[in-house]
């Protein structure tokens, strides 16, 4: 435990939200709450990295004001590999997809939210309940050098759960929170060999490296995440991980640290209790199918959370909660289905795999995705791009179009 931690919690004191995990999704709600004048508490483990590629779009660095020396990478390209080998080259001519390292963006967001005037401590969520007719007694743990774990409670008026895929304050509070399913993702940091090529994603697609998503290796400056994703229990994701960094030449590449956690496949029906508690980033389900991409969104669930929880506090009615959900979803939820159908349909074995690869070659294909990727938005501007697409892609379906 930190010292400035000591007593930031007095009893007597009643917050007016306080964010469970420190994680973009929870570290953008507060620092958008601190900035409207509430009093926040953000409670995040200590110690914990998130798995992940860490590939922000324009947007998100446009919308979150994120600094370019946040940045740890520019990539201008993607390499689409298929089961066979197959190479597609995707050149991103609209702009440039940003890189981060979660073990020192995470914590430049939740120091940005410090400095905004909210509250930090470090310690473990342990449950939340009710008190009266509104309000929440929290209690959480904390680890001292020096002495033994303590617990210690605190009172809030909201809550917002940003605590993760296996969320504890979802499923303390929310119902149904606990029937989600989720893509188990495993990556290693290692450090970049001179040779490697830091301004390109590689995306492998084959049933050996994963049987339902993908393999990346993905540029992070100095070092490279290599890793793989899937929800067949059983399948090996390190074994897969190995294979991956023998097929692309990094088998003897320096591992740095090695790190794994769950990701939702899908959004929760619902993300509040119908009293303070709303829930924002992996913990409401918001990672994007196909791609396994939630910086962004994570980021965007917060902003949503964050406002909707300021005009709770002003006016008491735990309606408007309710509309963090329907605001995303109505903004992000056809791209959702959209990439859910995509998933199920071209990960479903080698030879489909291999026909989406091949269709990643057309001008057309490379064009709207880079340009839907970064800003966010299904791009209605070009109908006879969207036609040549359609009709290409049924080819691919029914199998006519060459691989």
């Amino acid at each position: 435990m930190k010292e400035e931690d000591s007593d930031v919690t007095p009893v007597d004191r009643v917050w007016d939200v306080v964010v469970v995990g420190g994680g973009p999704a929870g570290a953008t709600a507060a620092t958008d709450l601190a900035r409207a004048g509430r009093q926040v508490l953000l409670l995040d483990r200590a110690g914990r990295i998130k798995p992940c590629g860490g590939a922000v779009p324009t947007r998100l660095l446009v919308d979150f004001q994120v600094p370019d020396e946040q940045l740890v990478a520019r990539v201008d390209r993607a390499r689409m590999v298929s089961p066979s080998a197959r190479q597609v080259d995707m050149a991103i001519e609209c702009g440039f997809v940003g890189m981060v390292d979660r073990e020192y963006f995470d914590e430049w967001l939740r120091e940005r939210a410090r400095l905004a005037g909210c509250g930090r401590v470090t310690g473990e969520f342990l449950h939340v309940e009710p008190v009266g007719e509104e309000g929440y007694c929290l209690t959480y743990r904390v680890h001292c050098d020096d002495a033994p774990p303590a617990e210690r409670t605190l009172r809030t008026r909201a809550v917002i759960g940003a605590d993760g895929a296996n969320s504890a304050v979802a499923r303390q509070r929310v119902p149904r929170a606990d029937r989600t399913r989720f893509v188990a993702a495993y990556h290693e940091i290692i450090r970049t060999p001179a040779a490697a090529d830091g301004r390109r994603c590689d995306v492998h697609y084959s049933g050996r490296i994963s049987p339902d998503f993908y393999g990346w290796v993905f540029p992070h400056g100095d070092t490279m995440s290599v890793g793989v994703g899937s929800a067949h229990r059983g399948f090996s994701l390190r074994h897969a991980t190995r294979l991956l960094r023998e097929q692309t030449g990094l088998a003897e590449a320096q591992t740095l640290r090695r790190e794994g956690a769950p990701i939702p496949m899908r959004p929760l029906p619902r993300w509040d209790d119908g009293r303070g508690v709303v829930l924002v980033g992996d913990a409401a389900g918001v990672v994007a199918p196909a791609s396994g991409e939630g910086i962004y969104y994570a980021m965007h669930t917060g902003r949503v959370a964050a406002e909707a929880v300021d005009e709770y506090l002003s006016s008491g009615a735990a309606a408007v909660l309710r509309t963090v959900r329907r605001r995303f979803m109505r903004e992000h939820g056809r791209v959702f289905w959209i990439l859910g159908v995509m998933q199920w349909f071209w990960y479903r074995n080698d030879a489909r795999r291999e026909r989406f690869v091949s269709m990643c070659r057309d001008p057309d294909v490379q064009s709207l995705t880079w340009q839907a990727y970064l800003h966010k938005k299904l791009v209605r501007a070009r109908p006879a791009a969207h036609a040549r697409i359609f009709f290409k892609d049924v080819a691919h379906l029914l199998g006519l179009a060459r691989v």
